[in-house]
């Protein structure tokens, strides 16, 4: 892929929320530490800081999913599939992402889905090599998502035609 221009990237961060929950966490952990140790509170300390790190790299890894539609390309986390062998997408609401990702789930689709993100796109995928019959990615922004596909797409189309 080279680096031309992106018609589409997002990344799915996860929310504050996560952020502040789990330092409140941290500290009530260091509070209960702390008192216990006060005579070596170096121990509550390094406990705090190794906590500490193991929240942001878990944050910063789960929530470092990217949406990228780029180059004839589609990237969501670590797959990628070029446009050619796409449908048409179509941007989900957040009832018809639970019905999808739920009850009416194919066991053989790619998920890329993020509990803290609603909306969702769907995409067929009409490469007969591939066993995905589609791909379900959580996005916050759907309907721009599902147009940069579906543009990238009719271009595809448009070149190889």
């Amino acid at each position: 892929m080279t680096s031309s221009a992106t018609a589409y990237s997002e990344r799915l961060r996860v929310p504050l929320r996560w952020w502040a929950q789990g330092t409140m966490f941290i500290a009530t952990v260091w509070l209960a530490l702390v008192i216990p140790l006060h005579e070596q509170p170096w121990i509550a300390h390094a406990a705090t800081g190794a906590l500490l790190a193991l929240m942001t790299l878990f944050h910063r890894t789960y929530g470092g999913a990217r949406l990228v539609v780029a180059d004839g390309w589609l990237l969501a986390g670590r797959a990628r599939i070029e446009v050619t062998h796409l449908g048409t997408a179509e941007a989900l609401d957040a009832d018809d992402t639970n019905r999808v990702s739920g009850r009416d789930a194919d066991v053989r689709a790619y998920l890329l889905l993020r509990p803290y993100v609603k909306r969702s796109v769907r995409v067929p995928i009409n490469d007969p090599a591939d066993p995905a019959p589609y791909w379900l990615l959580s996005s916050r922004h759907p309907k721009a998502f599902a147009s940069a596909i579906n543009t990238a797409i009719d271009a595809a189309r448009g070149t190889n035609a």
